[in-house]
């Protein structure tokens, strides 16, 4: 797929972390805010694009022919105890926050699936955790950023007073209100690095969401892993919370407060087909499954293997092979969860396969007006690309999702129409005001944003 297309000097090639649709850009790496400026002032006609690291699915953090500013170098992290707040450049990954920080007995607010992100693509996306229900996104933990816009102009943004309307035009905007430089944001204490974890398999999906809807005033994080081969739609629940340091044994209160994950494996460069189909997600599944216990509490677990069992494999995406995959995720209320069960039956009638389908609880939305969550079901499931029928589900999907008061998650959309996104953010239009307060002549754009006419 890639070598089919030519770069001039100087160009880098890009697509999400599902490896579809790529695009070429001038890739421009950029140490200080001076130099974001300069870059932004000194934009063509494609105009400029802040990335991180490339694990929005989609493509959000690619656009075709334009600049796109690596913020990478600016990882600087500093964390202040007395105030509970960390203050990072966007460029640092969550990774190394926490390597900084929870020794000293600081935890991230929110994290996602991969602790691979930015500051400015968690912000920019406005991520959630397994703690949704709880905590609310990551955004609603900022305490302030700096923000540089599409003149260059630096601009200094709080949740509160006479930048609210900027700033939170900013959380949840997908880069395109400007290029986030550095922020501060609260902080979870913790006295240990382990999750006391408690596990329930569940055998029916109505009986999955009953126990999580159970769970939700008991459980800090939760998520539910489901069987998308299975029709009973049958799952496991893992639920958990920061285990204080009285409950350790005397062996682990040794290094209570030690993070140092790796990675213990990498997924081949190359995997003509994928190492993904039918009869492979299959065995997986059941062996998945069978090897949950039935119920089991107070299991410790370490932050890698409880919230990013993933990033134990590097460069995981590959063993979908070539073609790549895609992850619909959406979102609906309460009275819609009904839904979870159809896009589960829709997905496994058109043979698409997955082995990544997870189902989250949602508390109430923050008043980013792109912000994907609300208070409902959110259910997310990784399936390779190109499967006959596949699009033709998903567009079934999504109206339903539409008419159901749903929406689909921009970080990791990568198909949805222009329509479809503009039925399901009924705030776009005032997000578009801000926006264009912050970037008149439309400096910031990406692929997603010329796909959805945003």
């Amino acid at each position: 797929m890639t070598q089919s297309l030519s770069l001039t000097q100087g160009e880098k090639l890009l697509t999400g972390w599902g490896r579809t649709c790529p695009s070429s850009a001038r890739v421009v790496d950029c140490s200080s805010v001076e130099q974001v400026q300069e870059v932004i002032r000194g934009a063509g006609p494609r105009g400029v694009l802040a990335r991180g690291l490339g694990r929005s699915y989609g493509d959000a953090a690619q656009s075709g022919g334009a600049t796109v500013l690596n913020l990478q170098s600016m990882d600087s992290v500093a964390f202040d105890a007395t105030s509970g707040t960390i203050t990072a450049g966007a460029g640092a990954s969550l990774d190394a926050i926490m390597r900084a920080t929870v020794p000293q007995g600081a935890f991230v607010p929110v994290t996602p699936g991969t602790r691979m992100i930015t500051v400015g693509g968690a912000i920019g996306a406005d991520v959630h955790g397994k703690n949704h229900h709880v905590d609310g996104t990551f955004g609603s933990h900022v305490k302030s950023l700096t923000l540089v816009d599409g003149a260059g102009g630096v601009h200094e943004l709080t949740p509160a007073g006479d930048t609210r309307e900027k700033f939170w035009a900013t959380v949840g905007g997908m880069g395109l209100t400007g290029a986030i430089t550095q922020a501060t944001f609260d902080v979870i204490p913790i006295t240990s690095s382990l999750i006391s974890v408690d596990t329930q398999r569940v055998n029916d999906l109505d009986e999955v969401m009953s126990k999580m809807i159970a769970g939700d005033d008991k459980y800090r994080y939760t998520v539910a892993w489901i069987d998308t081969v299975s029709p009973s739609g049958r799952g496991v629940i893992t639920s958990g919370d920061h285990a204080p340091f009285e409950q350790l044994s005397a062996r682990q209160r040794s290094e209570a407060l030690l993070f140092d994950p790796k990675a213990l494996a990498t997924a081949p460069s190359i995997i003509p087909g994928g190492l993904l189909n039918k009869l492979t997600i299959r065995a997986f599944n059941e062996a998945w499954f069978r090897k949950a216990p039935k119920s089991r509490t107070d299991e410790m677990q370490s932050i890698g293997a409880f919230f990013h069992p993933l990033d134990g494999v590097a460069d995981w995406n590959r063993i979908y092979g070539p073609r790549g995959f895609l992850q619909y995720q959406f979102v609906v209320p309460d009275s819609a969860g009904h839904l979870i069960r159809t896009a589960l039956d829709r997905l496994r009638e058109v043979g698409a396969p997955s082995f990544l389908t997870v189902l989250k609880r949602f508390g109430a939305s923050n008043p980013a007006p792109l912000s994907f969550p609300q208070a409902g079901w959110t259910l997310a499931a990784d399936v390779p690309a190109g499967i006959d029928g596949l699009a033709a589900a998903l567009d079934e999907l999504d109206e339903l999702i539409a008419a159901a008061g749903g929406r689909l998650y921009l970080a990791k959309d990568s198909r949805q129409s222009p329509q479809m996104f503009a039925q399901t953010y009924p705030r776009l239009s005032e997000w578009q005001k801000v926006r264009d307060e912050l970037d008149p002549q439309g400096t910031f754009t990406s692929d997603l944003a010329r796909r959805l006419s945003i």
